[in-house]
Formats: C-alpha cells, structure tokens, sequence
C-alpha cells in the first residue's frame, strides 16, 4: 500500500483583540472594507468558469442577545437569536424585543444585551500567488488560515494594525 506525502504545510495566525469591537455597525464595516479596497491585493481567478472577486464572504454567523429582567432587575431569561447575514441580525432581534407575548412568557422586560453579542465572518482570499486563504474576523479575534506565504500574514497584520478598532 502506498504512503500518504505531505503535498503542502499550511498555517493559522490569530490575533486576539485586547478590546471587543464595539458594535455590529463597526465590524461589518471592516469586512466591507476589506472587500471594496482590498487591501492584502488578493486577485479574482476563474472557477468552474465564472470569474470569483478577490474577497468574498464565504461563511457569516450573527448571535444578538436579549435578556428578561423582573421588578428587581434580576435576569430571569434569555434570548439568543443566530442569523446568517448583518441585515437579519438587526431585524430578528427588533423582532425578539417587540415581541411582548414572549416577554409575558418569561415573565420579564426584555432588553438588548449588546455586550454578549457574537459576530463572525470568514473572507475567502484569492493571492496574487494564487493560494487561496481567509481571513476571519470575529468580534474578539482576527484570524488567518489556510496560507502557506508569510508575506500573506504580514499583509494582513500591515492592515490590522491600521485599524483602530483592532486594537
């Protein structure tokens, strides 16, 4: 029988944010940035005969989170609402927080809790080497998996560390 070979050695990088970004509207505007300005200068290629952008979004989770409070102000329940896309996550949870029939349900008030609030999205990037890799931001973490080059990473940590909101 024949022996596996190694046929390529590729790595992960994370960097831990010492600060959460803020909000939803903040982070999906560090992943549309990435996408309109495309600053690792990633290439389109062809796929199965259709032309890819440089950036694209490849996998998206949104966690909002709704907390039930009685008359003193204990939390006596909660709501997690995970949605795919930016937009549905400000809808389902407006949706959650006008729904008083839950709230009498829980037997509370309910309110946003926007500090427990999870976000992720997986970039893929095509390099001008043409190794595709991705960048994943999250709420507390930016990470880069799936490359083989070193100057992808530097590329990378060159635009994160031009960004305030990375901290």
């Amino acid at each position: 029988m024949a022996d596996f070979i190694q046929t390529t050695n590729t790595k992960t990088a994370v960097r831990d944010l010492l600060v959460p970004i803020a909000n939803i509207t903040i982070f999906d505007a560090l992943v549309q940035d990435i996408i309109d300005t495309n600053p690792f200068g990633c290439t389109s290629y062809v796929e199965s005969g259709v032309t890819i952008d440089p950036v694209v979004r490849s996998k998206e989770a949104y966690d909002a989170k709704v907390i039930y409070e009685n008359l003193e102000a204990d939390t006596i329940g909660d709501v997690s609402v995970q949605v795919a896309t930016v937009t549905a996550f400000g809808t389902a949870a407006s949706h959650v927080m006008a729904d008083d029939d839950l709230a009498t349900a829980i037997g509370g008030t309910q309110s946003r809790d926007n500090a427990k609030d999870t976000f992720s999205c997986k970039l893929k990037c095509h390099d001008a080497n043409s190794e595709t890799y991705y960048v994943t931001l999250s709420r507390t973490k930016v990470r880069i998996s799936s490359y083989t080059d070193d100057a992808i990473r530097e590329a990378v940590e060159a635009w994160a560390d031009g960004k305030p909101e990375l901290g």
